[in-house]
């Protein structure tokens, strides 16, 4: 089969591999109809280089049809349409029965002292082969895939696979209150779809922080205020403060993670760092690897005292410093992780069946044969053309 494999820095390629096949009796085959390119696998592009091989198969935002079960699965047959969460989650261990799939007990990988198994994001989350593939091997058949039903489009769906959970856990971590307000820093995917769902759950002032106009613009088209921080520069805290009654907001969800703009000194130790060899490089950066953490030190600036910050973008340092003085200070409430996908299904399940309040459909900006892309990955980092959402049609 066809799959997009990751082969060095900056370098993917589309390549031949073995066709993915039933391993234990409990797994399916899918054949992937749609997979999302996601912010976080540009992390996978640019800087967690060390703990990829080549030929791995990257993406982690697949839905399609089964095409095959192993003679245990009872919940699904082949022809049924399905999402696959990003989470690898077995549903029954005492992690996930607390809601905390992003720690499945089952694929926790302890040789790395990580949390649960993804698909297709490196050796630290397991080494599973990902979504952006013609097929895909789903274990768990009966408890993580999530069934969706026949009519609308793959679009209306797909999300349910990250995008979705991913916003709607973080602007619940956010904890906004009724009429409250709540900023997102950073607008690409996950950011957009955060102000939308907080609009969706209640907050009363949605502001949305980016640097790219066409971002800025999508948002504001959905009701968010917006402030261009290339324009507000370092007045841009007191232009939010002004925005929400000379406090500053009650919360604040960056969306940007560990590859926030500025720092250069922190770009140019990544970037040496990714050319060392890899078993020095992974083990520079998994005790002393630093992110570039402008967003987060712009939402500790930025957040009301007693205020709460909700991390949905990736951080990877080991070794990040913290402005701790001021945290304690202003009594910031700090929430963070991946996210638990299965835990927020039946919330999200309605919004996507019953009607389209959080306009899924038209949401990717992109929609390309799974050929391009090598070209849409550049795209994607650099924000050339206008690009927010690929989706790869296989």
């Amino acid at each position: 089969m066809k799959a997009v494999t990751w082969q060095g820095r900056r370098k993917i390629e589309v390549a031949d591999v073995p066709d993915p096949r039933i391993v234990d009796p409990t797994d399916c085959v899918i054949e992937v109809t749609t997979t999302g390119l996601c912010g976080s696998d540009l992390h996978l592009y640019e800087v967690l280089g060390p703990f990829l091989d080549a030929g791995d198969v990257l993406g982690h935002e697949p839905m399609g049809v089964v095409a095959e079960v192993g003679p245990e699965v009872r919940q699904l047959k082949a022809g049924d349409r399905v999402v696959v969460p990003f989470n690898v989650s077995c549903g029954t261990c005492f992690m996930c029965a607390r809601g905390l799939h992003s720690q499945c007990e089952t694929t926790q990988v302890h040789e790395h002292g990580t949390g649960a198994s993804l698909f297709g994001y490196t050796k630290l989350y397991g080494q599973v082969p990902g979504g952006q593939a013609e097929f895909l091997r789903v274990p768990f058949a009966d408890a993580l895939p999530i069934k969706v039903p026949e009519g609308p489009p793959d679009e209306r769906f797909v999300y349910l696979s990250d995008v979705l959970p991913t916003a709607w856990q973080a602007v619940a971590y956010a904890d906004v209150p009724s009429g409250g307000s709540v900023a997102v820093l950073g607008l690409g995917p996950i950011g957009d779809m955060c102000t939308r769902i907080a609009a969706h759950r209640g907050a009363g002032k949605v502001i949305g922080i980016d640097l790219v106009p066409e971002r800025l613009a999508r948002a504001a088209g959905h009701g968010a205020q917006v402030f261009d921080l290339s324009r507000y520069g370092d007045q841009l805290v007191d232009a939010v403060r002004d925005a929400t009654g000379g406090r500053g907001p009650d919360a604040v969800i960056d969306a940007v993670g560990m590859e926030a703009h500025g720092s250069a000194a922190v770009t140019t130790a990544q970037t040496v760092t990714g050319m060392l060899p890899d078993a020095l490089a992974a083990a520079l950066m998994k005790k002393a690897g630093v992110d570039r953490l402008g967003a987060l030190r712009l939402a500790i600036e930025l957040v009301r005292r007693g205020g709460t910050i909700s991390l949905s973008g990736v951080y990877g340092g080991a070794a990040d410093p913290l402005p701790l003085l001021k945290m304690f200070d202003k009594q910031i409430q700090l929430r963070m992780g991946q996210a638990n996908v299965r835990r927020w299904v039946d919330d999200l399940l309605p919004l996507v069946t019953d009607g389209d309040p959080l306009g899924v459909e038209g949401f990717a900006t992109h929609h390309l044969p799974l050929g391009e892309a090598p070209e849409a990955y550049a795209d994607f980092q650099t924000k050339r053309d206008n690009m927010v959402k690929v989706l790869f049609h296989p």
